[in-house]
């Protein structure tokens, strides 16, 4: 925990006076880095060392596990995002955390958070190339949004319908990261590349017939792409490219303007 000299100050002085136990003074100037929570341990320190917090994979975990973990994250003043939360999950985890918010179709469980959000920082659209791609990009997007970066859904512009892209190349525009989603045989985000200034993370989905081997054809595509600021994430991994542009867009928006 960083403190100015004035809340340090106050610290001693309670110390000094007797109002606040020794315990509570270290645990103030040196909190905890992990939560034992018997399933799991909650990893604390990780918004100090990456800028945000740990998000949770929900597959495998118990509701009681989740439960737990939510707790324990919620106590560090952590809003909570778990990723690939099933409807099963999220129905059990609903009376349990009433203020919850489950995204069905991107399979996200979020909670807590400020009362008033602050402005949102940089911006980073979320191309898809056809409707059976949606589940990823929202993914990106919710992770996006909890990572408070400006964010938008540009649906459904893949290269079958190659006039459909141009047509929203607005919505690109000063982009600091752009995430492109697409399967079959993943030719968007080269085509994307080939449009914008910024870099573009393409996300390979499982969507495909025949050998498309369960998004390994369009991975290996994208992996050859000929546009120079195209980079890859594992298939399917929309939180993992929405994690990554957030970052681009949140160090972009620290840096300097002068």
């Amino acid at each position: 925990m960083n403190l100015d000299r004035r809340q340090l100050t106050d610290l001693a002085n309670q110390l000094q006076q007797g109002t606040l136990p020794l315990e509570r003074f270290l645990d103030t100037l040196a909190p905890p880095l992990t939560a034992d929570v018997g399933h799991a341990r909650v990893d604390l320190d990780r918004r100090r060392r990456c800028g945000f917090p740990e998000v949770v994979y929900g597959p495998g975990k118990s509701v009681a596990a989740l439960e737990q973990i939510f707790q324990a994250l919620l106590a560090d003043g952590v809003e909570v995002l778990a990723t690939r939360v099933s409807a099963e999950q999220a129905a059990s985890l609903a009376p349990l955390f009433p203020a919850g918010r489950y995204h069905a179709v991107a399979r996200t469980f979020r909670l807590g958070g400020p009362a008033t959000r602050p402005e949102t920082v940089g911006y980073v659209p979320v191309v898809t190339a056809g409707t059976s791609d949606l589940p990823i990009a929202e993914e990106a997007r919710e992770t996006l949004d909890w990572m408070n970066v400006r964010t938008t859904v540009v649906h459904d512009v893949g290269v079958a319908g190659p006039h459909r892209l141009p047509e929203r190349l607005n919505l690109l525009a000063g982009a600091d990261a752009i995430v492109v989603v697409a399967g079959m045989e993943g030719a968007l985000p080269s085509v994307v590349g080939g449009y914008v200034d910024c870099p573009v993370v393409a996300v390979p989905t499982s969507v495909g017939y025949g050998m498309s081997l369960g998004g390994i054809a369009a991975l290996l595509s994208m992996l050859n792409s000929c546009a120079a600021n195209v980079t890859v994430v594992n298939v399917d991994a929309g939180f993992k490219a929405g994690y990554v542009a957030g970052l681009i867009a949140s160090r972009a928006a620290r840096r300097p303007t002068s």
